[in-house]
């Protein structure tokens, strides 16, 4: 047996996961998810975008992510379970829209390991052109998959081991770019925030930290683990706090030091800007650091995503929204979700035939209807629910927080894509017939199973 064999409860046949993970590892699991490198994934298009101001632009939305972030720590505090988003909305609103918003999450799950596979093949295909991307892309898939059914203790050691090789990197890269700048030609360090003549006023901004917001998704994974954490209840708060804040600071710092080096909005080639930066901050030995940082920040992402939306695929299964018998049950000898990691594996052989930027535009709406439907909760749980807390302190924490949080959310819908809304909406609206199929036509409500809590 695995340090996560199954458990169950005399009162309680359901599977419930086995608490292991401490505050560090939370930590680590939530900036491996975030990939500690995607600042540049996006740091031609931010920069583009916005003339020159991708830092400016990261600071708007570390402000927006943090008050949803705090709803986030609200929420995992009063139901330490696991399935995020859908877990909180189940039990604040029912499980008829906690399987919608657990339906729309999943949109955005599914398709994070995908485009970090594919992000894989692309750039190990550019360093070793003799191996097709199909090749890398499938044996990515099979060496995640493995890790993930072993156990989420060796999903932790990987992420802990990638972690501290991307840190690394930013050192080196940090110490690389300071000595190039280093030339005795003063240097304007407000230009970062500036930004260019060409490109001026609020609205850039927005719509760059708007293209941003999916790089904050790591505080959102950690609550994932909701029942594989020591006493959650004290441990996840904090964990998403630091996760979020710290994701957020270190993206701001590697947009402003990229600008510094790099002064110029435009490039070769918008998408592999990152190569720019640092051929002039190191030259090509640096550059080649960078692919190899990259391209393991990608694999432990996979590794994060496909174990967080396996645990939601198999939270809902165990409440009956799916299939229980195929995906609500756990290895006996693993103790992990083998089945819906498997369905995950299968989802992500899409990366074969769709292209990055598809993908891109599939992962934004899931999250942001996660992120309304949190603070939504916030609201619902603590103040409509619970008048004793309807203080002045309470409806500060309760109400204006995650009413800002939903507010800030609200306005970066505005900036998604036509594209986007339409195959989110669609999506959404397949959900809706399918829970309509459920409750034979909304007659009668999905039976809402009792969650199994910890942590007290």
């Amino acid at each position: 047996m695995s340090d996560h064999s199954l458990n169950e409860s005399p009162a309680d046949s359901d599977p419930s996961l086995r608490r292991v993970l401490g505050l560090p590892a939370l930590v680590f699991f939530g900036l491996v998810y975030m990939v500690p490198l995607t600042v540049f994934t996006t740091y031609g298009i931010v920069t583009e975008v916005t003339g020159g101001r991708a830092a400016g632009a990261y600071v708007i939305t570390l402000i927006a992510m943090a008050f949803t972030a705090a709803s986030y720590s609200f929420m995992v505090k009063r139901y330490p379970v696991a399935g995020s988003a859908y877990s909180y909305t189940n039990r604040s609103f029912g499980p008829n829209t906690g399987f919608l918003t657990g339906w729309s999450l999943l949109l955005d799950y599914l398709f994070i390991p995908m485009i970090n596979y594919l992000l894989i093949g692309i750039f190990l295909n550019i360093v070793f052109p003799a191996i097709p991307i199909w090749t890398i892309v499938v044996s990515a898939v099979v060496l995640v998959t493995l890790l993930n059914v072993v156990g989420i203790t060796s999903v932790a050691r990987a992420s802990n081991a990638i972690v501290a090789a991307q840190l690394v990197f930013i050192v080196v890269f940090v110490a690389s770019s300071a000595q190039t700048l280093n030339t005795g030609v003063p240097i304007d360090f407000l230009a970062p925030l500036r930004g260019s003549d060409s490109v001026t006023g609020f609205g850039p901004l927005m719509a760059g930290a708007a293209i941003l917001c999916l790089s904050f998704l790591g505080f959102d994974a950690v609550s994932t683990l909701a029942e594989e954490t020591k006493d959650p209840r004290k441990t996840l708060p904090k964990a998403i706090m630091l996760t979020t804040v710290g994701a957020g600071v270190l993206f701001t710092l590697l947009a402003y030091v990229s600008q510094l080096v790099h002064p110029a909005i435009t490039f070769d080639n918008v998408d592999t800007a990152a190569n720019e930066v640092m051929l002039m901050a190191g030259g090509q030995l640096l550059a080649n650091f960078f692919t190899a940082a990259f391209v393991a920040g990608s694999l432990g992402s996979a590794i994060a995503s496909q174990a967080a939306v396996s645990r939601i695929i198999f939270t809902m299964a165990r409440d009956r929204f799916l299939p229980k018998a195929w995906l609500g049950n756990l290895s006996p000898r693993f103790g992990t979700p083998v089945a819906a990691t498997l369905l995950v594996s299968s989802v992500s052989m899409l990366a074969l035939v769709i292209d990055l930027t598809t993908l891109a535009s599939l992962i934004s709406f899931g999250a942001l209807v996660a992120f309304s439907a949190v603070n939504l909760s916030v609201i619902r749980t603590y103040l409509i629910d619970e008048p004793n807390n309807r203080t002045a302190a309470g409806i500060l924490k309760y109400g204006i927080v995650p009413g800002i949080g939903l507010c800030l959310t609200l306005w970066l819908w505005t900036s998604l894509s036509g594209l986007t809304l339409a195959i989110g909406s669609t999506w959404f609206l397949i959900g809706l017939v399918y829970l309509a199929f459920l409750t034979s036509g909304f007659q009668s409500r999905i039976k809402e199973i009792a969650f199994p809590e910890g942590g007290h």
